[in-house]
C-alpha cells in the first residue's frame, strides 16, 4: 500500500456546479463550491424523490385499463412472428405506462464571510481518502480555514471555521428550490419544510402539462414532505432575522445541517407498517439530529467522520506509476497533465470515493444516474435508475474495488422492484416471478415507460430485472456469503428465474424464444429495408437469460436446496439460443443477419456475454472472442463515458490493453463544450471530463466514473471463470505500478506489484476463515494452483513460484 493522501486541488471557488466538489454519506450529498461571499453548499437527500408509494400500482392499473395483457401480448408474438412490426408496435404502446419518477434537488445552504475589500481565496481541496474539503481564506491579515464534509456516523453535512489572527462576522441562509411551507430563524439556526413533488416529468417528456406537479392532498396516508435544519455552535455574537442567522466577531464555528423525510420513512419500512410521521415530527427529528452533531462537537465529529471513510476506502488501491500521494492541482496536473499514469491512479480513486459517499447501507436507494448529486428540477433521464446498462455499471466495481458493503442498497432496490414486479409480471403478461424493464425509480417501477409513443428499441426490454440480479450473484461470488445468498439472493433470483421460464415461448426451429426482444437501444434494417427494434432471442436477451438460469443452479447447489424450479432451469436451458457468428465475423446481435441501423452504436449490448458475464473468454471460446473482437473494432472509439467505460472493459477481458488505454484517454480528454447543453444520444458528439472530473457527455452521467474505475482495475486483475489473472490487460506504456486488497471471486483478495512491465511480487489471501480450498492463478502462460486454509496467505514471485506463507492478517 502506498502512504500518503490522493488530494484534489482548484485555486477558485466553483463559478458553477461543474467546477464544484462533491461530498456525501450515502443519505446526504452536497457539492460544494467554496468562496467568501455566498458560498454555496448544494445539498442533496437521496430520498427526495417526485412520486409517491401507490404510483407504480396506479400506472398498472391505468395501463391494464387500456387493454393491455397477455391476450393482446399473444397479437405482439404473432405480429413480430410476421414481420408486421407496424401493428406490433401499435399493440405494444398500450403496454407502456407514463414515466418513472424524477430524483430532485433539495436545498441550499449559503455562507457569507464579511471580508471587506483585502479578501484572498487560496484555493479548495478535496481529499480522496477522507473525503474532507478544505478551503483558506485570508482576511486583512486574518487567516480562515473551512472544512466541509457529510458524517454517516451523524448523518449530518458538517462545516468547521477557524479563525488565526482575529475574528470574523458570518451570515448563513437557507433555501430550496421547491415549495417551501416552513421557513424558521432564529439564534439556534434555520429550518424549512418542504413539499415534495407528487409527479415529475423527465425533460424529454415535452407535452406534459405540469412536469413538476405537487400534491392537493395527503392520499393514502403518504405526505410528500421533507424537513431540513441547520445548527450552529461558535463564540460570537449570534442574531437572526425571518430567513438569514448571523455571527459577529467569531473565532470558531460549526454548522450542521439534517434533514428528515416523509420517502426515507418508506424506504426503511416495510409495506405495511405505520404511516410516515407528521410534518411537526420530521421538523423535530432534523431539528433532534442537528442538534446532537453540534453537541458531539467539529473534533469528534471529524474523526469519526475521517475513521468511517478510510477504514472504507483504505482497504483496496490501485496505483499506475509512481505517484499517488501528493496536492494536485486539476486542471494542471490531471485534465491537461501528461502524467497518464496519475491520471489512471486518480480516476480509480474518484471512482471509488463516488460511490462510498453515494451508496453505503442503511443510507437510502442506491446510486442514480448523477449518484447523489443534482442541482436540476427536470434533470436529464430524471436522473433515476436507467436498467438497461447505467445502473448496473454504477456497481460494476462495488465487489473487486473493495466496497462490497456499498452494493447493499441496490440490493434494496431489487427487493422492492420484485414485489410492485410480480403484478407487473403477473397481470401484464400473465406470467409468474416479477420483471421490470427499462427504468425504475426509488418507488420501484417495474413497467415499461414511454406514454404510448415511447420507441421500443428503449422502452420495451424484459430483462432489466435479469440483468440487475446479476449482481446478487456477483456478491455471493465474491463473498461467498451463504446467508445472503440464502436469505436474500435465492428468492430473487429464483422469482426472476420464474418469469423467464414463463416469458420463453416454443419457437417453430424447437429453440425457446423471448419476444418481444430488443437490443437496447439499438435497431436493425428489417428485409423491408426499413429501421426496427422488434424482434425475438437478441444475443443480450439469451445471454443474461442463460447467466441467470446457470446462477440459479450453483445457488440451489451452494445451498443444498432441491427445489421444483431447477429441474425446469434445466430442461430449458439447451434449448436457449447460443451465440452465433455471422458470415462477416462479428457476433450477431439478432438472430437473423439484420445489418444495424448504426453501425457505431454507442451500446454494447450483444457483447454482454463478454463482460460482464464473462461467457465469452479468449481462452474457453476462441472463435467467439474473435468475433466479439470484430464486433469492437466496427462499434469503433467514442463517444460518452459510460460506452467508453464499458468498451475499456470488454478490451481488458479480450487482452487488448492497446486499445483498452487508448479508450481511457479519450474518455478522459478535458470537454471543451458547453456542458450545460445536453449532446445528441446518439454519439455524434464525444463528451469527456468536467473541471470537477464528473464524466459528461454531456449531460453529466456519474456511470462514466464508476464504469472507468471497473475498466481499469480489469485491465489489472481479472478473476471471472474460476481463475484469477493478474496483469492481463496492462498496456506497455504503464511500466509500473501496484495494487493492493483487489478482491476476487471465490473469497479472495490480490496484492500486486509490477515495474518495467514485469510482476515482481504477488499476495494471495483466503478471506474465508476456517476452509481450506484452492485457487487457480494465472500470469501470461504460467498457471498455479494453491492451497490455502482459511486466512491464509502466499507471496509468489514473478514466475508464480511460493517464496513464502503465512496466516495472514
Amino acid at each position: 500500500m502506498v502512504g500518503g493522501d490522493l488530494v484534489l486541488a482548484w485555486p477558485r471557488p466553483a463559478s458553477s456546479w461543474f467546477e464544484a466538489a462533491p461530498i456525501g454519506n450515502g443519505r446526504l450529498g452536497a457539492m460544494v463550491f467554496g468562496g467568501v461571499q455566498r458560498s454555496r453548499l448544494q445539498v442533496n437527500d437521496s430520498t427526495v424523490w417526485s412520486g409517491e408509494p401507490e404510483g407504480p400500482g396506479q400506472a398498472l392499473a391505468e395501463v391494464l385499463a387500456t387493454g393491455a395483457g397477455p391476450e393482446r401480448l399473444a397479437e405482439v408474438r404473432q405480429a413480430i412472428r410476421d414481420e408486421e412490426y407496424r401493428r406490433a408496435e401499435t399493440l405494444l404502446m398500450s403496454f407502456e405506462g407514463r414515466y418513472s419518477q424524477e430524483y430532485l434537488p433539495f436545498t441550499d445552504l449559503w455562507m457569507s464571510l464579511a471580508d471587506g475589500d483585502d479578501a484572498a481565496y487560496r484555493g479548495r481541496t478535496l481529499n480522496l481518502d477522507d473525503g474532507v474539503v478544505s478551503e483558506v481564506i485570508d482576511l486583512g491579515g486574518r487567516s480562515v480555514r473551512r472544512l466541509t464534509w457529510v458524517s454517516r456516523p451523524a448523518q449530518a453535512v458538517c462545516v468547521a471555521i477557524t479563525v488565526e489572527g482575529g475574528t470574523v462576522d458570518m451570515r448563513l441562509e437557507l433555501s430550496s428550490p421547491l415549495r417551501v411551507v416552513h421557513r424558521a430563524a432564529d439564534v439556534s439556526g434555520l429550518a424549512l419544510g418542504i413539499e415534495i413533488p407528487v409527479d415529475g416529468a423527465p425533460l424529454h417528456e415535452q407535452g406534459v402539462a405540469d412536469p413538476l406537479r405537487y400534491s392537493a392532498h395527503i392520499s393514502g396516508g403518504y405526505d410528500p414532505f421533507a424537513a431540513v435544519a441547520v445548527r450552529t455552535d461558535t463564540d460570537g455574537r449570534v442574531s437572526a432575522s425571518e430567513d438569514t442567522w448571523s455571527v459577529q466577531g467569531m473565532s470558531r464555528a460549526l454548522v450542521v445541517l439534517t434533514s428528515s423525510t416523509s420517502a426515507a420513512d418508506f424506504w426503511a419500512r416495510p409495506a405495511d407498517a405505520v404511516p410516515s410521521a407528521t410534518r411537526k415530527q420530521h421538523l423535530g427529528r432534523a431539528v433532534r439530529g442537528a442538534e446532537a452533531a453540534v453537541a458531539t462537537g467539529a473534533g469528534e465529529l471529524l474523526r469519526a467522520h475521517q475513521q468511517d471513510l478510510r477504514a472504507l476506502l483504505s482497504a483496496t488501491g490501485l496505483v499506475i506509476g509512481p505517484r499517488r500521494a501528493g496536492v494536485f492541482d486539476v486542471r494542471q496536473e490531471i485534465l491537461t497533465g501528461a502524467d497518464e499514469g496519475l491520471l489512471a491512479t486518480v480516476m480509480f480513486q474518484l471512482g471509488r470515493y463516488l460511490l462510498a459517499s453515494a451508496s453505503r447501507p442503511d443510507g437510502g436507494p442506491p446510486a442514480n444516474l448523477q449518484g447523489l448529486w443534482n442541482a436540476d428540477l427536470r434533470p436529464a433521464w430524471s436522473s433515476n435508475y436507467t436498467i438497461n446498462i447505467n445502473t448496473q455499471m454504477n456497481y460494476w466495481g462495488a465487489e473487486p474495488a473493495g466496497l462490497r458493503e456499498c452494493h447493499e442498497p441496490l440490493f434494496d432496490l431489487i427487493e422492492r422492484l420484485s414485489q410492485t414486479g410480480r403484478q407487473v409480471s403477473r397481470q401484464l403478461y400473465g406470467a409468474g416471478g416479477w420483471v421490470a424493464h427499462h427504468n425504475t425509480d426509488m418507488w420501484g417501477w417495474a413497467l415499461p415507460v414511454g406514454m404510448g409513443h415511447g420507441n421500443p428499441s428503449w422502452a420495451i426490454w424484459m430483462m432489466g430485472g435479469v440483468w440487475l440480479a446479476q449482481h446478487l450473484w456477483e456478491h455471493f461470488e465474491f463473498s461467498q456469503d451463504l446467508e445472503f445468498l440464502r436469505d436474500r439472493g435465492w428468492p430473487l433470483l429464483r422469482g426472476c428465474a420464474e418469469f423467464c421460464l414463463d416469458w420463453l415461448v416454443d419457437g417453430p426451429d424447437g429453440w425457446l424464444d423471448t419476444v418481444p426482444s430488443t437490443s437496447p437501444e439499438n435497431l436493425f434494417i428489417s428485409r423491408q429495408s426499413t429501421p426496427e427494434s422488434l424482434s425475438f432471442s437478441t444475443a443480450m436477451d439469451m445471454a443474461l437469460i442463460r447467466a441467470l438460469f446457470t446462477h440459479c443452479l450453483e445457488a440451489a447447489e451452494a445451498l443444498g436446496l432441491d427445489d421444483p424450479i431447477c429441474g425446469q432451469i434445466r430442461a430449458a436451458t439447451p434449448r436457449l439460443r447460443p451465440p452465433q457468428i455471422a458470415p462477416d465475423g462479428r457476433l450477431r446481435e439478432w438472430v437473423d443477419d439484420h445489418p444495424e441501423h448504426d453501425p457505431h452504436h454507442r451500446h454494447l449490448s450483444y457483447l454482454a456475454g463478454v463482460y460482464p458475464l464473462g461467457q465469452i473468454d479468449p481462452a474457453q471460446t476462441p472463435d467467439l472472442a474473435a468475433a466479439a473482437v470484430r464486433s469492437l473494432d466496427a462499434r469503433g472509439p467514442g463517444a460518452m463515458g459510460w460506452s467508453w467505460a464499458w468498451k475499456m472493459a470488454l478490451r481488458a477481458r479480450l487482452g487488448d490493453a492497446g486499445t483498452a488505454r487508448d479508450l481511457f484517454l479519450e474518455a478522459t480528454r478535458p470537454f471543451s463544450g458547453d456542458s450545460t447543453v445536453n449532446a445528441p444520444v446518439d454519439g455524434s458528439r464525444w463528451g469527456g471530463l468536467l473541471p470537477n472530473l464528473f464524466s459528461t457527455h454531456p449531460p453529466f452521467q456519474i456511470d462514466g466514473n464508476y464504469g472507468l474505475m471497473a475498466a481499469l482495475l480489469e485491465m489489472v486483475v481479472q478473476s471471472h471463470g474460476g481463475v484469477i489473472r493478474v496483469l492481463p490487460a496492462v498496456p506497455p506504456a504503464w511500466p509500473d505500478g501496484s495494487a493492493w486488497g483487489v478482491r476476487c471471486r471465490g473469497g479472495w483478495s490480490v496484492d500486486l506489484a509490477w515495474r518495467r512491465s514485469e510482476l515482481t511480487s504477488l499476495t494471495i489471501r483466503s478471506e474465508l476463515p476456517g476452509r481450506t480450498r484452492t485457487a487457480r492463478i494465472r500470469h501470461r502462460g504460467t498457471t498455479a494452483e494453491l492451497i490455502l486454509g482459511g486466512g491464509q496467505e502466499v507471496h509468489l514471485g514473478p514466475s508464480l513460484n511460493v517464496r513464502e506463507r503465512t496466516e495472514g492478517r
